[in-house]
């Protein structure tokens, strides 16, 4: 497995989780909206520096454009700015995602084994990816995607702002073309996510529900105790 393609799947099953049955309940955007994307930048600038924590129920929908394919996932996220995050995935089959400063795990209990991931030098690139929206700044947004504002919109009776992203670096676009991005214009944080793979056109949507800002999490959460027996794998890249 080639190392871009390692991390690209970390970066997929991280993100896991996945979006409700129908794939966005969107309403018409808004003609109307006065935000711009320089007001959304600054403002995402300004929440980003208040951003220390988050909790949150995660839906994710793989769609398979060529043969019309739909996989749904669910489960519950935990994040804190100090590079640790925590994914219980619940349905339809258990496993545990969990990252620690630059070594993320990924648990599965079904067959009792988990594989263990060291960044090294591609945490930037993941962290484009994991940390989308949670806590991001405008300026660093900025810095890695050429933005527009796609307008106003309604989910889950909550309105927000789409942002389209656009890589600027050869290594994201290898694996995505686009990334559009919902901002709560409540919270400022990810009501939904969507990432389009480059080439097949597939694509992945995530939903985020029920979310907590800045609670506290304890360090307990977030270290990799695995149960008695357990095998542990440490894929080349």
């Amino acid at each position: 497995m080639k190392r871009s393609g390692v991390v690209f799947r970390i970066c997929v099953v991280l993100c896991a989780a996945a979006l409700c049955h129908s794939l966005v309940t969107r309403a018409a955007t808004s003609a109307q909206s006065s935000w711009t994307i320089d007001n959304v930048l600054k403002q995402m600038d300004m929440q980003a520096a208040d951003f220390h924590s988050l909790t949150a129920d995660m839906e994710r929908t793989k769609v398979t454009v060529v043969v019309n394919d739909k996989s749904t996932e669910s489960g519950r996220i935990s994040v804190r700015r100090d590079d640790k995050m925590r994914i219980e995935v619940t349905q339809p089959d258990a496993r545990t995602i969990l990252r620690d400063g630059d070594t993320f795990y990924i648990y599965n209990p079904k067959i009792h084994r988990v594989e263990q991931y060291n960044l090294g030098k591609k945490k930037s690139l993941v962290d484009q990816f994991l940390l989308l929206g949670f806590g991001t700044s405008g300026s660093s947004l900025k810095e890695s995607y050429t933005i527009t504002l796609q307008g106003e919109e309604t989910l889950d009776n909550r309105k927000a702002l789409r942002l389209e992203l656009l890589p600027k670096t050869e290594e994201v676009r290898k694996q995505l073309s686009k990334i559009q991005l919902w901002l709560d214009e409540s919270t400022w944080l990810p009501v939904q996510q969507q990432f389009f793979e480059t080439g097949s056109g597939d694509y992945f949507i995530i939903r985020y529900r029920n979310m907590n800002r800045n609670v506290r999490i304890p360090d307990s959460e977030f270290k990799p105790h695995w149960p008695h027996g357990t095998t542990k794998v440490e894929p080349q890249a």
